[in-house]
């Protein structure tokens, strides 16, 4: 997300030990079972949960690293039969706007090959492809910054491209005050 000096800050978004990250898991896990307009609005809920934490350190100047944010969630509804994008955006407008989304693409054989693909839903060949078509989907939108980077290469190649796509990512946030997606 934003701003000034880093400091390795990473805020966990769907914090899991909540109330309502509990559920999440549990459903995650395949423990429990959630009505699918239900789990969605628990994601979002989940992450409406941290914004005061997120913009607590945002004006504290701290740089923040934050996993998969309302993409991921809108992304993975909308990939469900009977959802659309619009409807899956809703419960996320007005959480704070990240400056910089990356996108880690992996070919879809080359990540079930890595280890515990498969153990949490959605984790499933067909699902994921149109997941990713919704990813697509949603980088059509030019109000926000996506940058795609390719994650087949190795660890150090990526990790070099992410640092200096963050480094000039909070170079230029410094000089924009936080903003509210997509309002």
């Amino acid at each position: 997300m934003r701003r000034g000096r880093w400091d390795g800050g990473r805020v966990i978004v769907h914090k899991r030990s909540t109330e309502i990250g509990r559920l999440l898991s549990a459903y995650l896990e395949k423990r429990s079972e959630v009505e699918d307009h239900s789990v969605h609005l628990l994601f979002s809920a989940n992450r409406w949960e941290r914004v005061p934490l997120i913009k607590e350190k945002l004006s504290q100047g701290v740089t923040l690293v934050v996993d998969r944010y309302a993409f991921s969630g809108v992304a993975f509804t909308s990939a469900k039969e009977n959802f659309s994008l619009e409807w899956c955006k809703q419960p996320d407008v007005g959480l704070p706007k990240p400056d910089l989304v990356l996108f880690l693409q992996l070919q879809l054989a080359d990540a079930a090959a890595r280890g515990q693909f498969g153990r949490e839903r959605y984790e499933s060949g067909p699902f994921q492809e149109r997941v990713l078509q919704r990813f697509h989907q949603l980088m059509e939108d030019t109000s926000v910054t996506w940058k795609v980077v390719d994650a087949s290469r190795s660890i150090e190649d990526v990790h070099q491209e992410i640092r200096v796509l963050s480094e000039e990512a909070i170079h230029t946030a410094a000089q924009r005050p936080l903003s509210e997606l997509w309002t």
